[in-house]
């Protein structure tokens, strides 16, 4: 590649600010994670960051729940494209999930629970973005189970089962430091949806 092809492709300064500040929450909770930090981490000055991000914290934690979002759901949407089954489907995702999770020495749990999680009942913004991400997986979970032949009003009820048990699983798979949780939850969620088809 050309440098200027290089340069190109490099993350702007707002993109860096939102990756750093999406993985860092998600490594340590928002209330863990300061701006000062944000700012090294993405090699990016004080003053671009609120440049970018003039709410401070909240709108920058915002901004990087909504990266999380579309990390995961492009994530699920892969997993539910590749597998005509969604329980093969649902298996695959809890493989990759786990094998992410052992990659970063258990680390890197999902960032828009973590980052909700922190600050429950005093930041509306920040809730808002997670449960619009978690309807967005339920959207796209209840659209493959409907294509695999279930009824709309059980698959509406098995996605938010399936991401509920998802966001459970990981959790523990992290707090365990082990595959088995996310391994029991494919397993069951599989002879879950079993009952459906």
């Amino acid at each position: 590649m050309t440098s200027q092809t290089k340069a190109a492709d490099a993350p702007g300064t707002r993109d860096r600010v939102v990756r750093a500040a999406s993985l860092l929450m998600q490594r340590q909770g928002y209330a863990g994670t300061g701006i000062k930090q944000i700012a090294q981490e993405a090699r990016a000055t004080l003053g671009s960051v609120y440049h970018f991000f003039p709410g401070g914290k909240q709108e920058l934690a915002v901004a990087a729940i909504q990266h999380g979002d579309r990390e995961f759901a492009e994530a699920l949407s892969e997993a539910l494209g590749a597998h005509d089954d969604p329980a093969e489907a649902l298996t695959a995702l809890c493989r990759t999930l786990a094998d992410g999770l052992s990659a970063s020495d258990w680390a890197d749990g999902c960032p828009v629970t973590t980052t909700a999680l922190g600050t429950a009942g005093r930041a509306p913004d920040i809730q808002a973005a997670a449960a619009e991400a978690f309807a967005r997986w339920r959207e796209l979970v209840e659209q493959k189970l409907r294509a695999s032949g279930i009824g709309a009003h059980d698959a509406r009820d098995l996605a938010h089962t399936v991401i509920s048990t998802l966001e459970g699983a990981e959790l523990a798979a992290q707090v365990s430091r082990s595959e088995r949780p996310l391994t029991a939850a494919a397993h069951h969620l599989g002879r879950l949806l079993s009952l459906y088809r």
